[in-house]
This record gives C-alpha cells, sequence and structure tokens, in this order.
C-alpha cells in the first residue's frame, strides 16, 4: 500500500514538473497568461523557463515571417481605368504581448490586415493614373527602326512622376502605421499581378492589333517605295546601258560599212567590169532560186552576161 502510494506521488510530481517548465525555440515566442491575463514579458529568446503549474499557461507564437496573400479584385485608377490588382505581403509580430492583447491568433491577424493592406492599396491606385502603378521610371521603350527613321508608340502613355515602386513604399507606410497598434510589423507589400479588366484588356488588345497593323502598314508602303525606287534606277540604268551599247554598236557598224564601202570602192576603180560581173553573179544568186519565174525582155541588162552564154553539153 505504501509502495502504491509512492508510485502516485511520483507520478503526481513528474506532472506538476512537467507543467512547471516550457521551452522556447529559435522559431517561437511565448506570452505567459494566468486566468487569461498576460503576466510579465514575453520570452523572445530561446531556452527553458519556468512558470506556475496549470495556473499560468505558456502561448505559443511564432518569431519566422508569416504570408499574407489578398484577394484579387478590379480597381478602378485616377484616370478611370479598371484594373485586376493582387497583392502580397510579408509580416511578422512584432510585440507579442500587444498582439496576444489585440487580435490573440493568426486567424485574427489575417483578417486585420485583409481590410487595412486591402485599403492601404485602393487607395493608392485610385489616387494615381494608370501609369504610375504600371512603371517604376521614365525607361524609354524600345524603338523599332527602319533607316534612319524611328517609328514610336501611337499612343504614349505618359510621364512617370512617382512610379510603382514608391507607391508600394506608400502602402506599406500607411499600413504600417495602423498594423502596428496590433503588435504586427510588416515586412514587405507587394503586387503579384497586375492587369486590366476583361473588358479593357479585350478593347486594349484590338487597339494594339491595330496600331501594329497600321505600323506594318507603314513598313510595307515604306518597303513598296523603295522597291519601285530601285526599280526606276535599274530601268533607267538599263536603259542608258543598252543605249550606249546601241551607240557602240552603230557606230562600229558604221566604221565597218565605211570600210567595205571603201574596198568595194577600190576593188572598183581597178577592174570595174569584174566587179560588176561578180555583184550581177551575186545578185542572181539571191534572186535565181528554185521555182523563180522572170519575165524580162531580151534586151534588159540584168541579163547581159547570159546573153553569149552556150551550153557546152549541147554542142557535143
Amino acid at each position: 500500500m505504501r509502495k502504491r502510494s509512492l508510485i502516485v506521488l511520483l507520478i503526481v510530481f513528474l506532472i506538476i514538473l512537467y507543467n512547471s517548465f516550457f521551452i522556447v525555440d529559435e522559431r517561437q515566442q511565448v506570452v505567459i497568461t494566468q486566468f487569461g491575463e498576460a503576466m510579465g514579458e514575453p520570452k523572445t529568446k530561446p531556452g527553458l523557463y519556468l512558470k506556475i503549474p496549470f495556473i499560468q499557461k505558456a502561448n505559443y507564437f511564432p518569431k519566422t515571417l508569416l504570408e499574407w496573400d489578398g484577394d484579387p479584385g478590379q480597381i478602378p485608377t485616377l484616370d478611370k481605368t479598371f484594373i485586376w490588382v493582387d497583392t502580397f505581403a510579408r509580416w511578422k509580430i512584432g510585440d507579442p504581448l500587444r498582439f496576444f492583447q489585440t487580435v490573440n491568433n493568426e486567424i485574427a491577424a489575417q483578417s486585420r490586415l485583409d481590410d487595412i493592406i486591402d485599403s492601404a492599396v485602393r487607395n493608392f491606385i485610385t489616387s494615381f493614373p494608370l501609369i504610375e502603378t504600371v512603371r517604376k521610371s521614365n525607361r524609354k521603350f524600345q524603338e523599332l527602326e527602319l533607316g534612319a527613321d524611328k517609328i514610336k508608340e501611337l499612343t504614349p502613355l505618359g510621364e512617370v512622376k512617382v512610379g510603382r515602386q514608391k507607391m508600394l513604399e506608400g502602402i506599406m507606410k500607411q499600413a504600417q502605421q495602423k498594423v502596428r497598434e496590433f503588435g504586427i510589423e510588416l515586412v514587405d507589400v507587394k503586387i503579384k499581378r497586375l492587369n486590366y479588366i476583361e473588358d479593357v484588356r479585350r478593347s486594349i488588345y484590338q487597339r494594339m492589333i491595330a496600331e501594329r497593323k497600321q505600323m506594318a502598314e507603314k513598313f510595307r508602303s515604306e518597303g513598296r517605295g523603295e522597291a519601285q525606287k530601285i526599280e526606276g534606277e535599274m530601268e533607267k540604268e538599263l536603259k542608258r546601258i543598252t543605249s550606249e551599247a546601241y551607240r557602240k554598236a552603230q557606230e562600229i557598224k558604221g566604221r565597218g560599212d565605211a570600210e567595205a564601202t571603201r574596198i568595194y570602192a577600190e576593188a572598183f576603180s581597178v577592174d570595174p567590169q569584174f566587179y560588176s560581173f561578180i555583184k550581177t553573179l551575186e545578185t542572181y544568186k539571191e534572186v535565181l532560186r528554185d521555182n523563180t519565174t522572170l519575165v524580162l525582155s531580151t534586151d534588159s541588162e540584168f541579163l547581159r552576161y547570159l546573153k553569149g552564154y552556150k551550153d557546152s553539153s549541147k554542142e557535143e
């Protein structure tokens, strides 16, 4: 009986001992409460700590970064353009005691962040034109070139005065002031996705397609003009070359005809009768062919070299 009592006392002692200590690791911080009320300073350093068993309770909170993912929604910009915005943030529990006293747990904290960050995002986006949300600087767009001409954007977006990065810094600063009272510290706020709403996006795509078609038509028109210019110059050069070749050919032909005439004249002056005979034979060769019929008088000068012709075969 005594032995059983000792065992029971030992078990009770171990239970009390177990509930008297708690461990805090590097990723945790603890707030001690007694009957629901916070007691003392939070335990933020890792180690082994002592508490009153069964009366005091250790409430653990993460020390690591936590994520907040907002619900995407439609927000109008200052220039009345509706865009689809999806944001996210990283936060941590900076003051666990205040966090416990105000929101108590992460689920309630996420609900508070939904209201505060979404409100800050909406306030800033509605206060600036679309270009400020889309771009962060006035870096020039890449331009298309054709020779020395540059094709610029047909619809300039405007000049960036604040920029996306500074807008996000402003959103974080505004939200930070409100979440600090809950013991929450914002680390970063970013826009995860930014796009036009479906109706606006469709009209934007159609406008972009029309602009690109206009630019393509401009390229084609300039190309056709350049092609016609090259073809005109080629045709002009071809005519010049042909004319020059014809002129040189005529000059050579003229010199050849003059040389032939000179040679014929010299030959004629040496033996006019022989020259006349040869030229007449050439004429016979050209005129008197098979199936050629000529009706000439007997005293025709054309037949004067045939009048005295005798067929030697008949004489034999």
